[in-house]
């Protein structure tokens, strides 16, 4: 059912892009209500606009706080022009209704993210404008409400289409954009609350995202997929691509997967390899060319089609080293020009500058069918007094580096983890198996075959303890001369045992770092 508008409510916190509006609606004899800022925002644009409060017959009030809540205003808005009762009322009461709302909220978002003022964010908390956006959108049937500039467009088109009218399926199609916006706003109010009050899980839990972009597709072609943004600053991810083809899902679940890696190493340079949201490379070292070569040879068979991710700038040299071989994204904290010429001849690579980045969130969310869980991160970083040493033989300083670098790569390896490390470098990493025991086959496997010299004297760690000691007897056969891990078994002095047998150290943690 096509609908003739002819009062239309319009209150404005941002006024872009009002004037091609007002154009058509003057075209088609629409008379504009408005109040405040927007009010004045009109006239002196040149249009005739009727103020609130005299059309209302009522002052705004408490600076601005009680503008548009009036029953004339949400009378106007929310009565049903097929029942009779309703136009009976509205007829003794001479309201007229108002047929379209245009109506953009005060700007909370920007406000929270440059302000630490509580009563200027408590001041740009919307009232008015929400329950307007509310009422039209439940009225869709005899209401168009627009709350974003961008739609002004479709609106227009849509007038001009119907000659001043909007039709059924548009006005729908408004009010379901409306609803997602007041839930948008409300939950964003709400996360602040939280935030503040430092509740992490509260009873009612609602999160709040902007959609960044289609992707092409999920996981799997089959699958259908879009990347949100859960931050006040909603336009941006926080890193700029500037080569390659469009990021995919896949891509998008590797990256964010080897930031959080890059995130919990401090050295001069670190390079993060990862495959599958799987480390599959991971190197400290105070040369970049250094660190991603031996990155690189952890496993350069699984890293073929990977995600590189470096907390330094890429030059000529490390760019030379990349194009030898196939990636599907490179992350870094800046490019030379050189480096982007080289670069840059690989046309579908992705190239990500990083050097903006910042990780804003500490929770991760895991969703089933109509549930969801929530925890927050495993930030816990072991240090030198987090360890035990229960070996007969005791580590050195150097060693005790070595150890914490290797235990800390752990929680970033789908359990059951298992990580071998030489000089701040993986050289085999045994990932997501039911058995240890697999997992302690499968990274020694790999170090075998791509860094047999660097095998002996390492260092294993493991993100849970060990069940049997035959996981540890396969370590220490290999090389293995340090083993570190929670401890926590009933076998503990089973597995103790075979370490002071073998001469080797071995130290708990008493911190677990499973990663389902």
């Amino acid at each position: 059912m096509n609908l003739k508008i002819k009062n239309a409510l319009i209150s404005l916190s941002d006024k872009e892009n009002i004037l091609s509006l007002l154009k058509i609606l003057k075209k088609y004899n629409i008379n504009i209500i408005s109040s405040g800022g927007t009010y004045k925002y009109i006239k002196k644009l040149g249009y005739e606009c009727s103020e609130i409060s005299k059309y209302t017959g009522f002052k705004e009030m408490l600076d601005g706080r009680v503008k548009t809540l009036h029953p004339k205003i949400h009378a106007g808005i929310l009565h049903d022009r097929q029942n009779k009762l309703h136009k009976i009322e509205m007829s003794k009461q001479k309201f007229p209704p108002i047929d379209l709302v245009v109506v953009n909220f005060y700007p909370f978002q920007k406000i929270v993210t440059n302000s630490k003022n509580i009563k200027n964010v408590i001041e740009n908390i919307d009232i008015g404008g929400p329950t307007l956006v509310r009422a039209a959108a439940k009225n869709f049937k005899n209401v168009s409400i627009i709350t974003n500039k961008n739609d002004y467009s479709i609106l227009i088109k849509e007038l001009k289409k119907n000659e001043g009218k909007t039709s059924l399926k548009f006005r729908e199609f408004m009010s379901s954009k409306a609803f997602g916006l007041t839930a948008y706003y409300d939950s964003m109010i709400a996360h602040w609350f939280n935030k503040k009050l430092e509740i992490q899980f509260p009873e009612r839990k609602t999160i709040f995202g902007r959609k960044f972009r289609n992707l092409r597709y999920g996981e799997n072609p089959h699958q259908q997929s879009s990347i949100y943004v859960n931050d006040y600053n909603d336009r941006d991810i926080g890193f700029k691509q500037i080569h390659g083809k469009e990021l995919s899902y896949n891509n998008y679940n590797d990256m964010f997967a080897s930031l959080e890696v890059l995130g919990s190493i401090k050295g001069k340079a670190v390079t993060v390899i990862i495959k599958h949201a799987n480390p599959c490379g991971i190197s400290k070292d105070k040369n970049p060319i250094n660190s991603f070569r031996n990155a690189y040879s952890c496993d350069p068979v699984s890293a073929f089609g990977g995600v590189i991710a470096c907390n330094y700038k890429i030059n000529k040299k490390i760019a030379l080293e990349i194009s030898k071989n196939f990636l599907e994204v490179i992350l870094s904290n800046g490019f030379d020009n050189e480096a982007l010429k080289i670069l840059m001849k690989k046309k579908n690579l992705r190239i990500i500058d990083i050097s903006k980045y910042k990780p804003k969130n500490n929770l991760l969310i895991k969703s089933f069918d109509g549930s969801f869980m929530i925890q927050n991160k495993d930030e816990i970083k072991i240090t030198k007094k987090r360890i035990k040493c229960v070996t007969r033989l005791k580590p050195t300083k150097k060693e005790i580096d070595e150890i914490i670098f290797a235990y800390n790569i752990c929680k970033y390896v789908k359990s059951n983890a298992i990580v071998l490390s030489n000089n701040f470098s993986t050289i085999g990493i045994g990932a997501g198996q039911p058995s240890r025991l697999d997992s302690c086959k499968i990274a020694v496997q790999k170090a075998k075959k791509f860094r047999p010299n660097k095998i002996r004297n390492s260092v294993a760690a493991s993100d849970a303890f060990f069940p049997f000691a035959d996981g540890v007897k396969t370590l220490i056969k290999s090389g293995v001369r340090i083993i570190v891990q929670p401890g926590g078994s009933m076998r503990d002095q089973e597995v103790i045992d075979e370490a002071n047998k073998a001469k080797i150290k071995m130290l708990f943690t008493g911190t677990r770092h499973f990663n389902h």
